[in-house]
């Protein structure tokens, strides 16, 4: 299979199935097993329309009368993509690439139409996108629904949420965490050199940025457990909690395990942790990069975190909640979230209020319970906390201290904005027992 008909495949999964993209032609390839330089040129292109489609569309809207079927509009993106923001697709290569893909995948008609349609695109240079600071122009230039760009510019004023539209729409840089039961940040460098890896400071320490990594189970450095893959931000609720060797430690929503193997680093190994999750098939993973990764304290069960078992409740030191969330804060890596609608999202809160009732459960007097999203939304955050205090006055924030850059949350609550630090985007919140 082609780049460009692997693409539109791609697009026509997440459409119509809620398929991610990249797992969807990681599946495809694995079975097809294109030329790499193929397969890259596919990822491309399906990330390139899913971060553009408003534009893309916008581009298409004057020379498109009336409803497209599915595959045709998908083909028509794809074609727009490449035409307006790929330097080295020549016009006649995306043009003729399209006519072809429809009549193989839809009819000579549609390929007409798609022939036609693309004719009169590049019959002049394509203008330029809207400039204004509007909602609907910001909507267009940067490819987000409108009621996500309104939200943001209410929340963080214009400057600010241009700066985290454009970082959304930029590649999302690959990073290693450093197994520092296994290896120091210098050794791990050499070991991801030795497989053609350079690897750069992260904006904190031990992690490391790698420039094309390509297959992870072909480093070195991966397979003997020296690094993990983890966002900075997605390790900054394991520094919140700011865990000691020998506690018992409860990760209630733990797959796929970056946040149990970080506890027990910082743990020196030493102490329990019991990673739960709700799917059975999930916890193999989380096995499998506890033994790469040189860990023993890690046990795992499957387990409804918003229901837990007897034995589990009141009897640990650190219950960390990382809940299921809208996932707003890492649309660099999946820009399929963007087009999630305020109705998806309004189903959230009270599952996550639920898995946070359940984990307050399981903690002794005294422990700490940090919650954590890689959501930016209020009422997913901030709003659950306030309503799980409210109807548990036991329990309270406290402050904590995070690695720099990211500073000192005294209030016991912190954002992360991608923008900020160009990583994942975060919330987390400590809270502790009373005795």
């Amino acid at each position: 299979m082609r780049a460009r008909e692997a693409a539109v495949q791609a697009l026509l999964a997440c459409e119509k199935r809620g398929a991610w993209s990249d797992a969807y032609l990681n599946g495809l390839f694995d079975r097809e097993k294109p030329d790499r330089r193929e397969a890259a040129l596919a990822y491309r292109i399906c990330a390139g329309v899913l971060q553009n489609l408003e534009a893309c569309d916008w581009y298409l809207q004057p020379y498109v009368k009336g409803k497209l079927q599915s595959a045709v509009r998908a083909i028509l993106r794809t074609a727009v993509y490449q035409l307006a923001f790929m330097d080295r697709i020549p016009v006649s290569a995306a043009v003729n690439e399209a006519v072809e893909l429809t009549k193989r995948l839809v009819n000579p008609g549609a390929a007409k139409l798609v022939n036609a349609v693309l004719r009169r695109l590049t019959e002049k240079e394509l203008p330029p996108l809207p400039r204004g600071n509007d909602p609907e122009s910001l909507s267009i230039r940067f490819s987000h629904p409108r009621i996500w760009v309104e939200t943001w510019l209410e929340r963080l004023g214009t400057e600010k949420a241009k700066a985290m539209l454009a970082l959304n729409n930029l590649p999302a840089p690959v990073c290693f965490r450093v197994n520092l039961l296994k290896s120091t940040v210098q050794e791990a460098a050499s070991a991801l050199k030795e497989d053609g890896v350079e690897a750069h400071p992260s904006v904190t320490e031990s992690f490391l940025y790698g420039e094309n990594p390509g297959d992870l189970a072909g480093l070195r450095a991966f397979r003997e457990g020296l690094v993990t893959v983890q966002d900075p931000a997605a390790a900054l609720p394991v520094f919140a909690a700011a865990v000691e060797p020998g506690m018992r430690v409860l990760d209630c929503c733990a797959a796929p395990g970056g946040k149990s193997f970080l506890l027990a680093q910082q743990m020196e190994n030493r102490g329990s942790i019991l990673a739960c999750d709700l799917h059975e098939n999930k916890l193999r993973r989380i096995e499998e990069g506890a033994r790469r990764l040189g860990i023993g304290i890690i046990e795992t069960r499957a387990a409804d975190a918003a229901d837990p078992a007897a034995e589990l409740r009141e009897s640990f030191d650190l219950v960390l909640a990382d809940v299921p969330c809208s996932g707003m804060g890492v649309i660099r890596k999946k820009p399929e979230i963007r087009y999630k609608s305020r109705e998806q999202v309004s189903q959230l809160p009270k599952t996550q209020l639920a898995i946070l009732e359940g984990a307050a459960a399981c903690l002794r007097p005294g422990g700490v319970l940090v919650y954590s999203t890689c959501t930016l939304l209020r009422e997913e955050n901030e709003a659950v906390t306030d309503a799980f205090l409210i109807r548990h006055p036991e329990l309270s924030r406290e402050g904590f201290n995070l690695p720099a850059p990211f500073g000192p949350a005294p209030e016991g609550q912190k954002t992360i904005w991608p923008f900020e630090f160009e990583t994942d985007g975060f919330y987390l919140c400590r809270m502790r027992k009373r005795i």
